[in-house]
């Protein structure tokens, strides 16, 4: 019966759907995390009948037809590249962005990748890194006798050094945007990698048209929605439970058929 293996269908796209589920709540408080959703399509249908056909023997047409579908697939798990709220840390060398950009980091492979991810630190030779140890692009080095470090809402990074009283510029920070931010591709770590999909990258500076501003002293939060994400896991517990109910009722009357056949 084609009931059961449609119903198939709508259950592994519910189970689908609760993994992504499951990973946004599991990254509730992972810094600068975008939630993702699940997105489904109908499967091809099967004509039974015909619409807009004449009829047989007759000058009508038939006006709707017969299509049966014949279940769901996956058309796309989307990573929603929503702003998240800004969280107050303190820490001089966390940064946040404030609209669309993304930080440039060089990877262990010497490969440009991307992230919003602003919780950087220094490594041993005072290079400005990602927590890891990826160096943050464009480069930096904070000098050893700085007392403190100032990062502008434009991205110019300055320090004050020990015995001086006026600031020295060591840096600039430089944001990369994208046509199409869904089409990047999350590797983990609070990384993405270009695609065709993304387009090249276009870089600009913190608070150019349509960059984002720098908050020092800020990370941004992940955008995922406790609330929306616990319906949304009983939305699809309840339409995986009635996928199963259809199993069971096809089950039962191929059964039926089956005694009053022997």
């Amino acid at each position: 019966m084609k009931a059961l293996s449609i119903a198939a269908t709508g259950m592994a796209a519910q189970d689908l759907n609760v993994q992504v589920i499951a990973n946004n709540i599991a990254n509730i408080n992972t810094t600068a995390f975008k939630r993702a959703r699940a997105e489904f399509t109908d499967l091809l249908y099967q004509a039974e009948r015909l619409q807009g056909v004449s009829n047989r023997g007759q000058n009508s047409t038939i006006p709707e037809g017969a299509q049966l579908g014949l279940g769901v697939r996956t058309a796309a798990i989307r990573n929603l590249h929503i702003q998240g709220t800004l969280a107050n840390t303190g820490n001089s060398l966390d940064v946040a962005l404030n609209g669309r950009g993304w930080f440039q980091i060089t990877d262990a492979n010497g490969e440009t990748v991307y992230t919003r991810a602003g919780a950087f630190n220094t490594n041993g030779t005072g290079q400005v890194v990602t927590a890891d140890g990826y160096l943050v692009n464009p480069t930096m080095v904070i000098p050893t006798n700085a007392l403190n470090v100032t990062i502008s809402q434009s991205g110019l990074v300055s320090v004050t050094l020990s015995g001086q009283t006026t600031t020295q510029q060591i840096g600039q920070l430089t944001l990369a945007n994208f046509a199409n931010e869904a089409g990047l591709t999350p590797m983990g770590n609070n990384l993405y990698r270009q695609t065709e999909a993304s387009g090249a990258p276009v870089v600009g500076l913190p608070g150019d048209p349509g960059f984002a501003t720098v908050s020092q002293g800020y990370l941004e939060s992940s955008n995922v929605d406790p609330v929306q994400e616990i319906t949304n896991l009983i939305s699809a517990q309840r339409a995986y439970e009635m996928n199963s109910k259809v199993i069971q009722a096809a089950s039962d009357m191929a059964a039926t058929v089956s005694k009053n056949l022997g």
